[in-house]
């Protein structure tokens, strides 16, 4: 896990917290019910679930957890780096751990700092 995501979610509290982006608000016009796991969350997703397992080598890393039941998770890029956008990867588009990155990978936030606006 980046240390700047773990100090950010760190310093405001969100691990565990569900957040409620509106349609609106989400880039890719969907909306989403998100809870931002912690570290033995992030591992799992990361190293024995698709698609975590298949995108790790690009430089995503799961951050969050869909909570209305898609099994689409939320990710980061460390190739982005501190303030990067928010990611949904559709599980369904990674077949046999290969991905069509238009396909599979929607922005959700610009900037994953954003999810500050959605604390209830």
């Amino acid at each position: 896990m980046p240390p700047y995501w773990f100090s950010f979610v760190q310093r405001h509290g969100l691990i565990g917290r569900e957040l409620s982006v509106p349609e609106e608000c989400d880039s890719s016009g969907v909306g989403t019910e998100i809870e931002i796991l912690d570290e033995s969350g992030i591992q799992s997703e990361q190293t024995d679930l698709y698609p975590g397992i298949a995108v790790a080598e690009a430089g995503y890393v799961p951050v969050g957890g869909c909570n209305i039941g898609t099994g689409d998770p939320y990710f980061i890029n460390t190739r982005d780096g501190e303030g990067g956008p928010l990611y949904r990867i559709y599980h369904d588009e990674v077949v046999d751990g290969h991905f069509d990155a238009t396909k599979a990978i929607a922005v959700v936030l610009k900037d994953y700092r954003e999810l500050l606006d959605f604390i209830g």
